[in-house]
C-alpha cells in the first residue's frame, strides 16, 4: 500500500463500530477521484462535572460499561473543573449516556464524534489527506487517514438532476435524469406502435426493472451530487420505501453498501462516495424569498419557464397520462428534470453549498443549521481557551431579551426620503463591544474592568472569540467583494447575520439573555442616539426599524443634493460613533452607517381604519437606469397571501398617488371589471395546508373548506400538508374548482380592492363616491 497526499473536500461523514472500536468514514471528492478514507480507533467523548465522577463511574460500573474518567484541564462556566468520559464505541456511548441520563449532569453528548473530529481539526469542506492507498472499482480507498483543514480547496462537482413520478401510494411509474450532457427518462410500460418515438425514454416492463435502471445509469455517469425538488424529504423517501418492499438493495453511491435514509428531526439520505443536496433548502439556506418554493414558482420567477403539468390535480393529470399518454409523461418528468439542473446552474446553487461549507464545516445537504454552524465555529475556540460548552438553561435566567427597535412612523405621502443604514448593525455590535458568551463569564469575574452590557451583563476586553470571528469573516467578505466572488460574499453576510439569532436562540447551549438583550438594547440605544443626531441638523426622521433610519429631505432638493446631504450625515454620525466608543468605553468604534437609497417619492402608510403609522410597510420610488421602478416593502403586492388582482391595483394605484392621477377614475376601472367578469383569472387565491387537513378541527379557513369539498367530489385527489390550495370564492362559499358555482364579485370588491383603498390619503372621498346611495321614498 502506498502512502500518498490528496487535497480533497467532504462529501459525506459517518460513525461506525469497526471489530469493537469506534471508526469514522469520510467520502471525498478530490482531482484524482474520489476517495473513501478510514480513521481508525477513535474515542467518543462526553463531559460531567468532577463532583458527579463517583457516582457516574458506580452508575456505570453496575451495567458492566467500561468509561475511560480522563482530567483534559476543562472547566464549566461557573468554574468548576470537568472530566472527559471517552468510550470504546458508539454502542458503549450511547449506553452510557442512557444510563447517567436525568442522574448526571452530561455536557456536548450531543455532538457526533464524526462532526467533533473535523470540528476541533478547524476542517470545514477542504481538507488534506493522507493514508495508506488502495484503488478500488471507482474510488480510492484509503486507511490509517490523518486529516488536517485545506482552506482554498474548492472543488467542481458533477451534478445529476433526478425526479420521480408515482402514484399517491407512492407506486412509481418513471424516473428522470439529466445532466449537463445526458438526459434519459426510464419509464414502466410498452414503447407505443410509432416510429417517433424520443430516443431518452428506455422503457422497462416494471417496478423492479425501473429501480435496476436507475442503478446502472447513476453508475455509469457517477456523479458527485444528485439534486432535485424535494428529492431528500419525497424522491429518495419513496424510492428506498419501494425499494425496501420489493426486496431490492438499491445501491446508488460508489460502494456496495445500499442507500440509507435516516428520519429523525430532518431526513437524512447516505449514499457512499455522493451526496444528495436539495434545491429547496438551499434556495432556503441563501435567503432567496419567494412566495412559493413550487417548482412552477420558482422556474417562472427565475428562467421565465413553466412546468408542462400545472393544473391543480396535477397527480390526476400523472396518473391519467401513465395509462394513455406515456410521452406526455416522459416529456414532463424529464422538463422538471431540467428545470431544477437550470435553476440550480443560474443561481449557483451548488457554489453557494460548497462556500457554506467551507465556511461552517456543515454538510454540503444540510439544511437550516444556524445553531450548529454556530458550535462548529466556537466550540473548538473555547475548548483551547479552557471551557466546556454549558447546557441549555443553565444561566437560569428567564426574562425575554427584546427584538430590533421600531420606530413609530409618520404616515404620510413625502418627496426626498434618504435611508441610512448600519451596515451588519448586530455584527458590528458584538465586534464594537465585545459581546462573547465566554467573554460574558469572564467579565463578570472583573466587571470592574469589563465593557458594560446591558442587564447586569459584562463582557471582557480581551477573552472572547465571537468579535475576533466576526472581525476574520468581515475582511474575509471585503476581500471576496474586491475579487467579485459574489457567492462567497453573500455566504458571509449570511453567517454573520445569523449570529445574533443564534445567541437569541433557546435552542442554542450558549443562550443567554444578558448575551442578546446586550445586542438588541445596544442597537435600539444606537438608532435612538442615531435619530437625535439627525434631527439636530434641522431634519426629520420619519421611521425607523432595526438598522435603517429615514430622513425626510427638503422638497425642492435636487437628487444630487439629497445624495450629498445624505452623505454628509454619514460622515456626521460615523465620527459621533467614533468618538463615543472611544470617549465613553475606551473601544474602537466598528459602527458604519451607509447612505443606501433616496426615494424620490415615499409613500408610509396608516394601519387600517386608524390615524397610526404602519410599521414594516411601505413603498417608495427609485430611479434604476433613469426608468422610476416602485420598491414595496411588506404592503399587498408582494404578500402570497393575497389575489393578483389585489397586486395589481396596489400597484396601479400607488403609481397614481404618485403621479398625482386620478384614484377614483383607477378604482372604479377595476371594480367594473371586476363585476364584468373581465378578470376572473386574477381572482384566485392561494395558501398552503399547514397540516392535514383532517387536522383543521377549531378553526377551518377557507382554503381548508375548499379543499375538503374537492376531495369529497373526488376521492382519489391528493391533498396533503404542504398542498398549496387555489381557489375562488362564490356563491357557495370557497371553491377550488367553479363548476356551477358562480364568483362572488363582491366579496373581491370589499376584501381586496377596499382595504388596500383605505391606505391612501383622502380616501373617505373616493369611497363615498363610489358606494351606491340609497334613498327612502315616501
Amino acid at each position: 500500500m502506498a502512502q500518498a497526499v490528496y487535497a480533497g473536500f467532504i462529501l459525506s461523514r459517518q460513525q461506525i463500530n469497526h471489530h469493537g472500536r469506534l471508526q469514522l468514514c469520510y467520502w471525498l471528492k478530490t482531482d484524482q477521484g474520489t476517495i473513501k478514507a478510514y480513521v481508525d480507533n477513535e474515542q467518543p467523548v462526553f463531559f460531567i462535572r468532577y463532583s458527579d465522577q463517583q457516582q457516574a463511574q458506580s452508575l456505570l460500573e453496575q451495567e458492566n460499561l467500561e468509561v475511560q474518567f480522563k482530567n483534559v484541564g476543562l472547566k464549566h462556566f461557573d468554574q468548576e473543573e470537568m472530566v472527559a468520559c471517552y468510550c470504546q464505541n458508539t454502542r458503549s456511548y450511547h449506553q452510557a449516556k442512557q444510563t447517567l441520563n436525568n442522574i448526571v449532569n452530561m455536557y456536548e453528548e450531543d455532538i457526533r464524534h464524526c462532526d467533533r473530529f473535523l470540528m476541533e481539526r478547524f476542517i470545514r469542506g477542504g481538507v488534506w489527506i493522507q493514508g495508506n492507498a488502495v484503488m478500488k472499482e471507482g474510488y480510492i480507498e484509503i486507511t490509517e487517514a490523518k486529516l488536517k483543514a485545506h482552506r482554498s480547496y474548492r472543488p467542481v462537482f458533477s451534478a445529476l438532476s433526478l425526479d420521480i413520478e408515482c402514484n399517491g401510494d407512492g407506486v412509481l411509474f418513471s424516473i428522470g435524469l439529466a445532466c449537463e450532457d445526458y438526459r434519459s427518462v426510464i419509464m414502466i410500460g410498452d414503447p407505443p406502435a410509432d416510429n417517433d418515438i424520443p430516443e431518452f425514454i428506455h422503457w422497462v416492463p416494471d417496478e423492479s426493472a425501473l429501480l435496476f435502471a436507475l442503478m446502472d445509469k447513476v453508475k455509469r455517469l457517477d456523479p458527485d451530487v444528485i439534486i432535485g425538488w424535494n428529492v431528500i424529504e419525497f424522491d429518495f423517501v419513496v424510492l428506498a420505501e419501494r425499494a425496501q418492499m420489493l426486496g431490492i438493495e438499491l445501491i446508488l453511491g460508489k460502494d456496495s453498501q445500499p442507500i440509507d435514509v435516516y428520519k429523525g428531526n430532518y431526513v437524512r439520505v447516505m449514499l457512499s462516495g455522493r451526496v444528495v443536496i436539495d434545491g429547496i433548502d438551499t434556495l432556503k439556506n441563501a435567503t432567496y424569498h419567494f412566495d412559493s418554493f413550487r417548482l412552477s414558482n420558482v422556474a417562472e420567477k427565475v428562467l421565465g419557464e413553466k412546468k408542462l403539468i400545472e393544473q391543480d390535480d396535477r397527480l390526476e393529470e400523472i396518473i391519467r397520462q401513465f395509462n394513455e399518454d406515456k410521452l406526455s409523461l416522459a416529456a414532463y418528468n424529464i422538463k422538471d428534470c431540467e428545470l431544477v439542473l437550470a435553476i440550480f446552474t443560474k443561481l449557483k446553487l451548488l457554489e453557494f453549498a460548497i462556500v457554506r461549507s467551507q465556511l461552517t464545516g456543515l454538510e454540503l445537504e444540510r439544511m437550516g443549521g444556524s445553531v450548529a454552524a454556530f458550535t462548529n465555529l466556537y466550540l473548538p475556540l473555547l475548548h483551547r481557551s479552557g471551557y466546556v460548552a454549558p447546557n441549555l438553561g443553565e444561566h437560569g435566567l428567564n426574562f425575554e431579551s427584546p427584538g430590533g427597535y421600531v420606530m413609530d412612523s409618520k404616515p404620510g405621502l413625502y418627496k426626498n426620503v434618504a435611508v441610512l443604514d448600519f451596515k451588519s448593525l448586530y455584527p458590528s455590535i458584538i465586534r464594537t463591544f465585545r459581546i462573547d458568551p465566554m467573554g460574558l463569564i469572564e467579565g463578570l469575574k472583573v466587571p470592574q474592568d469589563a465593557v458594560p452590557g446591558f442587564h447586569n451583563g459584562a463582557f471582557s476586553r480581551t477573552l472572547h472569540h465571537l468579535p475576533t470571528l466576526v472581525a476574520e469573516l468581515s475582511e474575509a467578505r471585503q476581500s471576496a467583494k474586491h475579487a467579485r466572488d459574489d457567492m462567497l460574499s453573500q455566504a458571509i453576510k449570511i453567517i454573520m447575520n445569523s449570529l445574533y439569532g443564534v445567541l437569541g436562540s433557546k435552542g442554542c447551549r450558549f443562550y443567554d439573555p444578558r448575551l442578546a438583550s446586550s445586542i438588541t438594547l445596544r442597537g435600539h440605544e444606537i438608532m435612538q442616539t442615531t435619530r437625535e443626531l439627525i434631527e439636530k441638523q434641522g431634519l426629520e426622521v420619519i421611521y425607523g426599524d432595526t438598522d435603517s433610519t429615514f430622513v425626510k429631505l427638503p422638497d425642492e432638493w435636487e437628487a444630487d443634493k439629497c445624495e450629498a446631504e445624505a452623505i454628509a450625515l454619514v460622515g456626521a454620525v460615523n465620527k459621533y460613533w467614533e468618538q463615543e466608543c472611544c470617549s465613553t468605553f475606551n473601544l474602537c468604534s466598528y459602527l458604519e452607517i451607509e447612505f443606501e437609497t433616496l426615494y424620490h417619492t415615499f409613500f408610509m402608510p396608516t394601519i387600517r381604519g386608524q390615524a397610526v403609522g404602519s410599521k414594516k410597510r411601505y413603498v417608495g420610488e427609485v430611479y434604476v437606469n433613469g426608468e422610476p421602478t416602485l420598491v414595496f416593502k411588506g404592503m399587498e403586492s408582494v404578500r402570497s397571501d393575497w389575489t393578483e388582482i389585489a397586486k395589481k391595483y396596489q400597484q396601479d394605484i400607488i403609481r397614481a398617488l404618485f403621479d398625482g392621477d386620478c384614484v377614483l377614475r383607477i378604482t372604479k376601472r377595476y371594480i367594473d371589471a371586476i363585476r364584468a367578469g373581465e378578470v376572473d383569472s386574477l381572482l384566485r387565491y392561494s395558501k398552503r395546508l399547514g397540516q392535514p387537513l383532517e387536522d383543521y378541527t377549531k378553526t377551518v379557513p377557507p382554503h381548508v373548506k375548499a379543499a375538503r369539498l374537492s376531495v369529497l367530489n373526488n376521492q382519489s385527489r391528493n391533498l396533503s400538508k404542504g398542498s398549496i390550495i387555489s381557489y375562488y370564492m362564490t356563491n357557495k362559499g370557497p371553491v377550488m374548482h367553479l363548476d356551477d358555482s358562480k364568483i362572488d364579485y363582491e366579496h373581491y370588491i370589499e376584501k381586496q380592492i377596499y382595504p388596500i383603498l383605505m391606505m391612501i390619503p383622502d380616501y373617505e372621498n373616493v369611497l363615498f363616491q363610489l358606494t351606491e346611495q340609497r334613498f327612502f321614498s315616501f
